[in-house]
């Protein structure tokens, strides 16, 4: 009964913002590592940030860094990806995935790393 739901996306234009959310349930949030993931058509899915299940470890891809911030309210089962700048490159689904792990360097941002993935909420960004 794990459920794990994005959302947030939208059609922006380049320069503007969106905050995305995601709900966790069947887990234990709190004892959760969370990560933001994104997927573009044709392109591998990429890791963007994750956070540790406390909040305090973040990790960020060079291309969201200074731009994206994440965040957790463990009170209110949820994660929050803050996206600021946007750019069209930044065009993609974005996924919300869960774990029992670790966010933490080089590693962090591997999908493998996280076996609990919501369907995903479409960010486009227009130029």
């Amino acid at each position: 009964q794990v459920q794990v739901v994005e959302s947030g996306g939208g059609l922006v234009q380049a320069g503007e913002s969106l905050r995305l959310s995601c709900t966790v349930s069947g887990l234990t949030f709190a004892n959760l590592a969370m990560g933001w993931f994104r997927q573009a058509p044709g392109k591998e899915r990429e890791g963007v940030s994750c956070i540790s299940w406390n909040g305090g470890s973040t990790y960020y891809s060079d291309s969201v860094k200074g731009r994206f911030t994440i965040s957790r309210d463990n009170a209110k089962n949820t994660l929050y990806l803050q996206m600021n700048g946007l750019k069209p490159e930044d065009t993609a689904m974005y996924y919300c995935a869960a774990d029992y792990a670790i966010c933490s360097g080089a590693n962090a941002l591997l999908p493998r790393n996280f076996n609990y993935w919501g369907q995903g909420t479409q960010v486009t960004v227009s130029s």
